[in-house]
């Protein structure tokens, strides 16, 4: 992809959803670690997180997202438009029970577990 492309999907993407996580690889299939605990610690608080697989692109996805956050690397994740950090700082948030208000827990739209079987019934 060109810059003017990614560019675009990023400002999209952080202009349209309160919370977005560019990372490498998609919340199914992370493609590093860091971008894994990145998904794992937000989907606690907003199951409905937005991702953009930066690995599509990833030399223009670094320069898209330097000139919204001063950084390059990835994972990134925003909240209503705004730079929160990659995985360090959203475990931080974490051990300090701050990472629900910062992803806006309440403010989560429910999202169904695609994995659960509704005809099935429980014996039990």
């Amino acid at each position: 992809m060109d810059q003017e492309a990614v560019d675009e999907i990023v400002d999209t993407a952080i202009e349209n959803n309160e919370v977005v996580l560019f990372m490498k690889g998609d919340e199914r299939m992370p493609q590093c670690g860091f971008s894994e605990r990145a998904i794992g610690l937000i989907s606690q608080y907003r199951p409905d997180v937005h991702t953009v697989d930066a690995l599509q692109s990833l030399d223009e996805f670094r320069v898209a997202l330097e000139e919204h956050s001063g950084w390059e690397t990835i994972p990134q994740t925003y909240v209503d438009g705004e730079f929160v950090g990659g995985s360090d700082i959203l475990a931080e948030l974490e051990e300090r029970d701050e990472l629900g208000d910062e992803l806006k827990e309440e403010n989560a739209d429910a999202v169904e577990d695609e994995s659960v079987d509704d005809e099935i019934q429980s014996p039990f």
